[in-house]
């Protein structure tokens, strides 16, 4: 894997980092810019979120960030 894609791997996982999700089953790969999140996303406990608006929150502040072209979300929520 490409220096590039693991540093755009690592700023994914601190951007999710900053939220209130559980990504322990979220699998974030990269391709030519474009962010790929799969697996299965849910809120830390004790947290009432709407996750498919956290979602749209993450997909909106990573399509900012440099080198990213685009987020494709094959994310399930709980």
């Amino acid at each position: 894997m490409a220096k590039e894609q693991k540093e755009m791997q690592l700023l994914v996982r601190r951007e999710m980092a900053r939220r209130p999700l559980d990504t322990s089953m979220v699998q974030v790969s990269v391709s030519h810019g474009v962010i790929y999140l799969r697996g299965t996303l849910r809120a830390v406990r004790g947290h009432d979120l709407d996750l498919e608006h956290e979602i749209n929150i993450l997909q909106t502040i990573l399509k900012q960030k440099a080198g990213i072209r685009d987020v494709v979300s094959e994310l399930q929520t709980r």
